[in-house]
């Protein structure tokens, strides 16, 4: 946490955008309704997001990975195609982490009770989201992994070929394989190791034995 003063250089950037979410968390960590917490949320995904297209490599005229905006359900693009294929990988692993400590999946702190959402799981996506799914994504298209042969469009929705797919998932599970420190403990673990050792502090928080939860994060 950065002491009042500092917070900019701690950020590390003159972005408007990085100053704008740097706001938001000093907001964030004065939040004690969910509202409040949600509405911040929902500002500091608009300004990530419109900033996501300068994460892209240059694409030769055609190339079919242009990003102006997140659009899903369904998504009308390829970059939003990945986007949200990589985000279901990731909740379908999240949801096999909580259960794997005895979780309900479906009983959320941050996303609340709806019928067939797996609340808890997607609460443990939060922490992996950038480092995991978008990583893979920037990966695939800056790398040119993927091509525009890789997706269909049909009826203003986009997903993925069979081919597409194959490539996707290669590089979604060379990415859990990464090795990195837990942030806590401190010993080194791939990202599939670290989600589930996230849902066991997460469990040992609830059961009262250890005395905070901290999520996952990276410097």
């Amino acid at each position: 946490r950065a002491e009042e003063g500092d917070d900019e250089s701690a950020r590390g950037s003159d972005e408007p955008a990085a100053r704008d979410l740097a706001e938001l968390l000093r907001r964030l960590e004065r939040a004690t309704e969910l509202e409040s917490l949600l509405g911040l949320e929902g500002q500091g995904a608009a300004l990530y997001f419109g900033e996501f297209g300068r994460f892209l490599k240059a694409q030769p005229p055609g190339g079919g990975f242009d990003f102006t905006s997140r659009n899903r359900r369904p998504p009308r693009d390829p970059v939003n195609a990945l986007l949200s294929f990589a985000y279901a990988m990731l909740a379908k692993d999240c949801f096999s982490a909580v259960c794997t400590v005895g979780f309900d999946p479906y009983r959320g702190f941050y996303h609340q009770g709806r019928h067939g959402r797996p609340s808890l799981a997607l609460d443990l996506c939060e922490e992996f989201r950038s480092v995991i799914a978008d990583s893979v994504v920037l990966s695939l298209i800056n790398n040119r992994v993927v091509a525009a042969a890789d997706f269909v469009s049909w009826r203003q929705a986009c997903q993925l070929t069979e081919e597409g797919r194959k490539k996707f998932f290669s590089a979604y599970e060379f990415r859990k394989a990464t090795v990195v420190s837990h942030p806590v403990y401190g010993y080194k673990m791939s990202y599939a190791r670290m989600l589930e050792v996230q849902a066991r502090m997460l469990a040992a928080y609830v059961r009262g034995d250890v005395p905070r939860y901290t999520g996952f994060t990276v410097r």
